[in-house]
């Protein structure tokens, strides 16, 4: 039997979800429903087909420490399971990456490797499994395979898989077509011929270099020069698609049907779809109090949001923003967001919230020239020796006691204390006890933006 080998592919940044979803937080880091993040459920999913040691997550050093530090949180995974991108690149050099180093790792021609995005749910596990074996099975007889979802409705959002002959537990895959309008996908539904296009590809090493090399030369010849070289030359590549660079030219496509409540989680209206409902058709999550009210979507985690006679809503807040649109309309956030970078609002990229390798922040208030944050440094863990050019922070312990190292010198700091840091001043925070540390921070300045960081030294390799 071959062995089974996966990549999580979790770089990249969306904005599909916001106000929730930022640059700065992409909606794979997020915990949408309450509990475990979506690149958490998806290295829980991972394991549940193949062993830890063969699980590894491709992103770049900008999400690196944040996905090492999310999936220790649900497993025990080893030191190198990261593989770093040097760039942004799409997923089709990042599934390369990710292939050369399971190789050089000693994955063989024959084996065979699952590449899956990190933010997709899937609601029913055993289906999700018993559709990965069978993939499994037909990546053994040589062909490059992808999940083909079960459509429920006619939607343009999805790419769509012409579903040819039967093979027993596959079907031979035709055609790829990349999101058609509305009359299309209604066809496409209504002819039963057509499933979604899941974005999960499942494949030996030997087929995947067969097929590379027909379909796209140029980035076989990279991958023939190993781990090394690739990595050396990766910003060099064309940032292109798995699906365009490789599976759409392709000449032996299985795709195998996954019926498990399966959804990319690209807008609110389809969070909307596939979460539990109240008697009234309303998703609602948080602190909300509906009184004669249907069909809406309510995401409202910090304080209380009540809605009165009103119907197919979407409502989305968070600590800087609210987001209200009609449902069947909230794929038009995109022009939200294009309309606050064009007009440099921080609300675009930044969050007020978030979680960190250390612990989590909260921006608790923010004027012109201040900033008050709340910081929650888990136990045993440190901030990076860094210093601002900008600003000053002045450190109120509030539970706990902290250890700082302040231009040099170590200070214990207990409840009820503080400290101040001037500007240029390196400095440190770290929790030396076996409770959280609770830090009220107060940022003075010209120029309070989270890319005033210097980093000397970081315990989570970032920039």
């Amino acid at each position: 039997m071959p062995d089974v080998y996966g990549l999580i592919l979790a770089g990249g940044s969306g904005v599909r979800l916001w106000p929730r979803s930022r640059e700065e937080l992409p909606k794979q880091f997020l915990s949408l429903l309450g509990g475990k993040t979506m690149l958490q459920e998806t290295v829980t999913r991972m394991l549940s087909v193949l062993p830890m040691e063969h699980l590894h997550a491709v992103a770049g050093s900008r999400w690196g420490a944040l996905v090492d530090y999310q999936a220790r949180e649900v497993a025990r995974v080893p030191e190198n399971f990261l593989i770093r991108e040097p760039a942004a690149r799409n997923t089709a050099p990042a599934i390369l990456l990710g292939c050369e180093f399971l190789r050089r790792k000693g994955a063989g021609d024959g084996d065979v490797i699952v590449a899956a995005p990190s933010d997709h749910l899937v609601k029913d596990l055993a289906a999700f499994k018993e559709a990965l074996h069978r993939a499994v099975r037909a990546a053994g007889t040589g062909c490059l395979v992808t999940l083909g979802v079960t459509p429920n409705r006619a939607e343009t959002g999805f790419g769509y898989i012409w579903r040819g002959a039967s093979g027993g537990d596959w079907y031979e895959a035709g055609r790829f077509v990349e999101k058609p309008d509305a009359a299309r996908a209604r066809e496409y539904v209504e002819s039963g011929e057509y499933l979604w296009n899941s974005g999960i590809f499942v494949f030996t090493p030997e087929t995947l270099c067969r097929e590379l090399e027909q379909a796209a030369p140029s980035l076989f010849a990279e991958a023939r020069k190993g781990y090394d070289a690739l990595l050396e030359n990766f910003e060099a590549l064309p940032s292109v698609s798995f699906d365009n660079a490789v599976m759409e030219r392709a000449e032996r496509i299985a795709v195998v049907e996954l019926d498990a409540g399966w959804s990319d989680v690209g807008s609110w209206d389809l969070l909307h779809d596939v979460l539990e409902k109240d008697g009234a058709g309303n998703v609602l999550i948080g602190d909300v109090l509906p009184q004669d009210s249907a069909n809406c979507f309510v995401d409202s985690r910090g304080r209380l949001t009540a809605l009165v006679d009103v119907n197919d809503l979407i409502v989305v807040d968070s600590p800087d923003a609210l987001f209200i649109a009609g449902r069947g309309s909230s794929q038009k956030v995109r022009d939200v967001v294009e309309r606050l970078k064009a007009a440099e609002r921080k609300e675009a990229v930044q969050v007020a919230e978030s979680a960190r390798p250390w612990g989590l922040y909260k921006v608790i208030c923010e004027e012109k020239r201040f900033k008050v944050k709340r910081l929650i440094i888990n136990p045993g863990r440190r901030l990076s020796l860094q210093y601002h050019h900008h600003r000053s922070e002045h450190w109120i312990v509030v539970r706990g006691t902290a250890l700082t190292l302040i231009d040099g010198r170590e200070q214990f700091v207990h409840e009820g204390e503080s400290v101040f840091i001037p500007k240029n001043v390196r400095h440190r925070l770290e929790n030396p006890g076996k409770v959280d540390l609770e830090i009220v921070e107060i940022q003075g300045g010209e120029y309070l933006g989270e890319d005033d960081i210097v980093r000397l030294d970081d315990d989570f390799r970032r920039a």
